[in-house]
């Protein structure tokens, strides 16, 4: 393993005279893969980074095996101090906020859901959102390091859910597709939407029903 920490000393000058800090940027590449983690207030605790980056050497390479050999070989994670949201992902980017980590230290799974997103690499209008986000818990699911420690679960149905409630609701859902109809289901639904040949009729070509016959026959245990 490769790694580069550089700690950059020039501050950009603002109004007034005033300066503002420079983020520190650390550099890791290992197998194949680099990530550039990007910390915008140096007082930012270092052992979560160390565990978000164990996250992304763990998780990520096996998601670009599984769903898309394309995925990009280097993804920048920005801890952001004024993104008032949780996370987000584009463009081999994600950016998690801050203020999210302090209150939720454990939750170094987000990393999982968001590299998720630079995995699937949709064109626009690809398919419904709703299974975007649901593929992406699903991950999170499947590969997440400690889910436990978020306190992060797939949560029981209830009979007001639906499928296109998205996120852990639906990646529910995709889970028992998986274990009760058709396993690879969520690897074929993900290459239709890199490829925008999702429709609705796709489900019943992978699975012999249609999505609303299989969500029935998942509610009706």
């Amino acid at each position: 393993m490769m790694k580069i920490t550089m700690i950059v000393t020039i501050c950009s000058a603002i109004m007034f005279g005033a300066f503002a800090d420079s983020p520190e940027i650390t550099l890791t590449t290992k197998k194949g893969y680099t990530l550039e983690f990007v910390i915008q207030d140096t007082t930012f605790d270092k052992a979560i980074q160390r565990r978000l980056t164990d996250v992304f050497f763990s998780v990520y390479p096996k998601l670009a095996k599984t769903y898309n050999k394309n995925a990009v070989k280097t993804v920048s994670i920005t801890i952001d101090t004024t993104y008032d949201g949780v996370a987000y992902a584009h463009n081999g980017k994600v950016v998690i906020a801050q203020a999210w980590l302090k209150k939720n230290p454990g939750d170094v799974d987000v990393v999982t859901h968001e590299v998720m997103h630079i995995v699937q690499a949709y064109p626009p209008r690809s398919g419904p959102g709703w299974l975007v986000e649901g593929i992406a818990d699903y991950v999170r699911y499947k590969y997440g390091i400690d889910n436990a420690g978020a306190n992060w679960t797939l949560p029981e149905l209830k009979p007001e859910h639906h499928y296109t409630n998205s996120y852990r609701i639906s990646a529910r859902f995709l889970d028992w597709v998986e274990h009760n109809k058709k396993k690879g289901t969520v690897k074929k639904l993900d290459k239709a939407l890199r490829e925008r040949a999702y429709k609705k009729q796709i489900w019943e070509t992978i699975t012999g029903a249609s999505l609303d016959e299989l969500w029935d026959a998942y509610t009706a245990g």
